[in-house]
C-alpha cells in the first residue's frame, strides 16, 4: 500500500485535504466524475439486484435466504435481519422509481409486523422456522434492521411503516439502550427479563444506521444525538487501538480482544479486527457529519479508519480482494473475501472522495469496482458471490448461497445519490431516477 494510505493519528490530520479544497458532506461531488456508461451500468445493476431480491419475498412478507441460483433455501429459517434488509433496499427502490418495488417493500413491512413480531413478549423474534419453530431470542442487531426498514418505509411512503417505526423505536429504546454508557446492549431473552453479559460494536454500527434514518424520518433530534454518540465513543476506542476497532466488550464494557479467538470465521462476532467494519464505520462518521449539519467534524477519523482498514485489509500481493479479520498487529486471521467487505470498501472510497477531494480515494473507488465487477458480481445466476477464496474463487465456508442485496444495492447506486446521513433521505432527493 502507498505511502499516502498509511494510518495517521486523527489529531490534526484531514485525510490529505487542503484547505482549499474542504468541501461539505452534502453538497460534493466525486473529484472525478464517473463516466456515463458506468453510472448506466450501476443504475442497471441496481434494478437487477431488485429483481434477483424479489424471490426472497414470501407471499406473507418473510423473507427467505436464497441460494447460489437465487432459489429460497428453506433450510434456513426465516430471519427478521434480513427481511428488514430486504424491505429496507425494495423501499429506496421505489424511492428512485424501480417499478413493482413498493409491492415488495409493503409485503417485506407486512411480513416484519405479522410473521416475525412477537406477538407474547413485544418485540421481534430472531428468526421464525417451519412448523412455527420460533428463535425468540432478542437481537439489538435485528431489531435496529427492523427501525431501518421501517424508516426507510415511512419515508418511502411504504403502508405500515409509520406504525412499525413507532414501536420499534420504543422496543429499541426501552429495551436495549443503556443511557449510562450511550450504547446499546446486544441480546436479550425472548421474554426480556434476563440480557447477555456480551457487549458488541456490531449492533451499534447498525444502530448508527437506524438512527440516522430514523431521524430523517421523524425529526427527531434525539436519534440524531444518540447516532453521534455511539459513533464518537467508537472513534475513541479505536484511535487508543491504533485504529483497529475493538469488537467485543463484557457487561462493563471492557475491551475482550480474545473473545472467539476459536471461532475465526463467525458471521456476526469473529476473532480480531475486521477491516469491513472500519470502512463501514468511516462511511457511517461522514453520514453523521452530514445529518447533523457538522461538515469535517469527524472526517479526520474516518480517513484514519478508511486508511488502517485498507493498509490491514486489502491483498494486493494475493489478486485484491478484502480479507474479513486480522489479529490486533494486522496480519491476517481469514483471509476469505466476504462480498460485504469490498462493497463498504467502494461506497466509503466515493463519500471520502466527495468529501475531501482527494483523488486517491477515486482512483481506489475504481480499482475496486473493477475487481468487484471482475470476481463478485456473477454474470450467470445474478446477484454477488457472497464469499470467495484466497484464489478469488466463489467459496461458502461461511457465507453459502446470496441472503440478501443489501451491502451490494447500497454500494452500486451510492454514486448516483447525494450525500445525506441516510439512503431513504438519499432517494428522497435523487428522486425517481430509475423510472
Amino acid at each position: 500500500m502507498c505511502a499516502s494510505c498509511r494510518p495517521r493519528s486523527a489529531r490534526g490530520y484531514r485525510g490529505g485535504v487542503n484547505a482549499d479544497s474542504t468541501r461539505t458532506a452534502a453538497g460534493s461531488t466525486s473529484t472525478q466524475p464517473a463516466s456515463s456508461t458506468e453510472a448506466a451500468w450501476r443504475r442497471e445493476h441496481f434494478v437487477s439486484l431488485l429483481r434477483f431480491a424479489e424471490a426472497s419475498i414470501r407471499t406473507d412478507g418473510a423473507a427467505c435466504w436464497l441460494d447460489d441460483e437465487g432459489r429460497p433455501d428453506t433450510s434456513h429459517p426465516v430471519e427478521t435481519w434480513i427481511t428488514a434488509r430486504m424491505a429496507h433496499s425494495f423501499a429506496v427502490g421505489h424511492l428512485l422509481g424501480v417499478s413493482g418495488a413498493e409491492e415488495y417493500a409493503t409485503r417485506a413491512i407486512a411480513g416484519l409486523r405479522e410473521v416475525l413480531a412477537d406477538a407474547e413478549f413485544g418485540g421481534w423474534l430472531a428468526a421464525r422456522g417451519e412448523g412455527d419453530e420460533l428463535v425468540g431470542k432478542k437481537e439489538a442487531y435485528a431489531h435496529a434492521f427492523v427501525v431501518l426498514a421501517a424508516s426507510t418505509g415511512k419515508v418511502a411512503g411504504i403502508a405500515g411503516a409509520a406504525e412499525l417505526l413507532t414501536d420499534a423505536l420504543t422496543v429499541l429504546d426501552a429495551r436495549f439502550w443503556e443511557p449510562e454508557r450511550n450504547l446499546h446492549l446486544d441480546e436479550r431473552s425472548r421474554d426480556w427479563s434476563t440480557a447477555s453479559d456480551y457487549r458488541g460494536v456490531n449492533a451499534n454500527m447498525h444502530s448508527v444506521e437506524a438512527l440516522l434514518a430514523a431521524h430523517a424520518a421523524t425529526g427527531d433530534a434525539v436519534w440524531l444525538e444518540r447516532a453521534s454518540a455511539i459513533g464518537d465513543q467508537v472513534v475513541t476506542w479505536a484511535e487508543a487501538n491504533d485504529w483497529r476497532i475493538p469488537e467485543h466488550f463484557d457487561a462493563d464494557w471492557n475491551p475482550l480482544l480474545e473473545y472467539n479467538a476459536d471461532r475465526p470465521r463467525d458471521q456476526f462476532k469473529p476473532y480480531g479486527a475486521t477491516p469491513g467494519h472500519g470502512l463501514e464505520w468511516a462511511r457511517l462518521l461522514l453520514q453523521i457529519d452530514a445529518e447533523a449539519n457538522t461538515p469535517g467534524v469527524r472526517t479526520a477519523a474516518a480517513a484514519a479508519l478508511f486508511d488502517r482498514a485498507v493498509e490491514d485489509g486489502w491483498d494486493a500481493q494475493g489478486g485484491g480482494g478484502f480479507v474479513y479479520t486480522t489479529d490486533w498487529s494486522g496480519t491476517p486471521v481469514e483471509p476469505r473475501r466476504f462480498h460485504w467487505v469490498a462493497a463498504e470498501g467502494a461506497a466509503t472510497a466515493n463519500v471520502l472522495g466527495r468529501v475531501t477531494g482527494d483523488a486517491r480515494y477515486t482512483e481506489l473507488e475504481r480499482e475496486w469496482w473493477a475487481w468487484i465487477r471482475e470476481y463478485l458480481v456473477d454474470g450467470e445466476h445474478g446477484s454477488w458471490h457472497h464469499e470467495l477464496d484466497t484464489e478469488n474463487q466463489p467459496s461458502g465456508l461461511t457465507w453459502v448461497g446470496k441472503p440478501d442485496v443489501y451491502h451490494a444495492a447500497q454500494a452500486v447506486i451510492l454514486p448516483e445519490l447525494p450525500l445525506t446521513g441516510s439512503f431513504a433521505a438519499s432517494a428522497r432527493q435523487a428522486g425517481q431516477i430509475l423510472a
